[in-house]
């Protein structure tokens, strides 16, 4: 029962990392995990003590809510099978382990057994009386009572040891030899010093005490950054936020063109957008002349991540590539304009500039930057990059602030650049009927 829970948790691991079509290394680097960990959590070899990391995987392999209920569902089992291992395993450690006592009442030691005790002995004419022999009682070696002797000083050095520290007032503390634990300087003057981890024999006296074996001796706080007995919380870690891009979004739902390097004959009819990552890739299709990404940002709790500012890094900057553009458009449109971030790909410094929608005539206002973002309310952004003349490579860097911290993440296309290739000049295609009146690529009169 234990080992089909923690199965059926890496199973669906499994599937979700494998609909990545990334390895193992690359994952964990997105997800800031070690390589073997995932490797042990899809085995199903070990079971995450937090959904925190297994959250992370779902949000960036695009699991769908049921996915994700599902998900929560095995990891709360797992977790519980492993559990009722470990309690189970320490109840029969218990029961099996043996429990030491004192010697039984009336055996001596082999010095005083040894010796012959006077008047014990018959005379030589007198019979000795019967007595049944004693039955031999087990002994214990020499070795274990004086290993006893020492554990029990030893446990009545350190209670007197921890009793004299806990007598301490508040205010006074326990510092370090400095002069001990600075550590060797290098030769090279302004030359980077090495730390040294102060050693058992560095330590004061009182410290050397409190790392005898038995007692679990506790990091020291790091110092105050004000006066007075207030120490400094611990800094909260790990990135606050979440996120996930999506290239493949279209104008209107329906209007898009791809680059591809092959004759309308070869082309396979165009695909709705839910299917045109599969589509392009199989095509070798480059986005042209526009590149729309959805940017979906969530906060991991309920602290607010403020989202300070949204840049733009080109990779490289060329000819566009060879091929014909194939428009997506099926006589599809609307009146629904949202709100975006627009991008000019052929300037030398492009900007993510906000700009109004529009919805049946009413205008949609822009927002700007800073945006607030937590794990109740979400965030998604649309970025509207163009090029005309250009092959352009390019990725977002997105700033964030949460509780003092800064940070910045890159949004990319799975680890690679976005790619999108000017369509000037090119022969440009739609799917209609061509004279016979059957479907197939014809040329593009808009």
């Amino acid at each position: 029962m234990v080992r089909d829970d923690v199965e059926a948790f890496a199973a669906l691991l499994r599937r979700l990392k494998d609909r990545t079509d990334r390895s193992y290394g690359s994952l964990a680097r997105r997800l800031n995990m070690n390589t073997s960990t995932l490797h042990r959590y899809c085995a199903g070899e070990a079971v995450p003590q937090d959904f925190a990391p297994v959250e992370r995987l779902a949000a960036f392999c695009e699991a769908t809510p049921q996915e994700r209920l599902e998900l929560h569902r095995l990891w709360l089992s797992a977790v519980a099978a492993r559990q009722r291992v470990r309690t189970a395993g320490s109840a029969e450690a218990a029961v099996s382990a043996p429990v030491p006592g004192p010697a039984p009442d009336g055996v001596l030691d082999e010095e005083s057994s040894s010796a012959e005790q006077p008047g014990d002995d018959p005379g030589p004419d007198e019979a000795a009386p019967y007595a049944p022999a004693p039955s031999p009682v087990p002994r214990r070696p020499w070795y274990r009572r004086r290993r006893v002797l020492v554990r029990t000083a030893v446990a009545c050095a350190l209670l007197a040891t921890v009793g004299g520290v806990f007598a301490l007032p508040d205010d006074r503390s326990v510092e370090a030899d400095t002069s001990r634990s600075a550590g060797p300087r290098t030769t090279a003057p302004g030359s980077p010093r090495r730390s040294a981890e102060p050693s058992a024999t560095d330590a004061p006296s009182s410290s050397r005490r409190l790392a005898s074996p038995g007692l679990r001796q506790q990091a020291p706080d790091p110092p105050a950054t004000g006066s007075g007995p207030t120490r400094a919380a611990k800094p909260a870690t790990g990135l606050p936020l979440t996120w996930s891009a999506d290239s493949q979004v279209w104008e209107t739902g329906c209007d898009h063109d791809y680059v591809i390097a092959k004759p309308p004959a070869l082309v396979p009819p165009p695909p709705m957008q839910q299917d045109a990552g599969v589509w392009a890739a199989t095509q070798g299709a480059v986005h042209g002349r526009q590149t729309m990404v959805q940017i979906a940002v969530q906060g991991r709790s309920s602290t607010a991540v403020v989202l300070e500012a949204l840049r733009v890094r080109v990779v490289s900057r060329g000819d566009p590539v060879t091929g014909n553009a194939y428009s997506t458009a099926q006589g599809c449109g609307g009146e629904l304009a949202p709100r975006r971030f627009t991008v000019n790909l052929d300037v030398d410094r492009p900007l993510a500039r906000p700009e109004d929608g529009a919805d049946r005539g009413r205008t949609i206002s822009a927002v700007h930057f800073p945006y607030r973002v937590s794990a109740e309310d979400p965030e998604v952004l649309l970025v509207d990059a163009t090029t005309q003349t250009h092959d352009a490579r390019w990725y977002l860097e997105l700033d964030w602030s949460s509780q003092g911290r800064t940070g910045t993440v890159r949004i990319d296309d799975h680890g690679r650049p976005f790619h999108t290739t000017g369509i000037k000049g090119k022969p440009h295609y739609w799917y209609g009927r061509n004279p016979a009146g059957e479907r197939a690529w014809v040329p593009y009169d808009g």
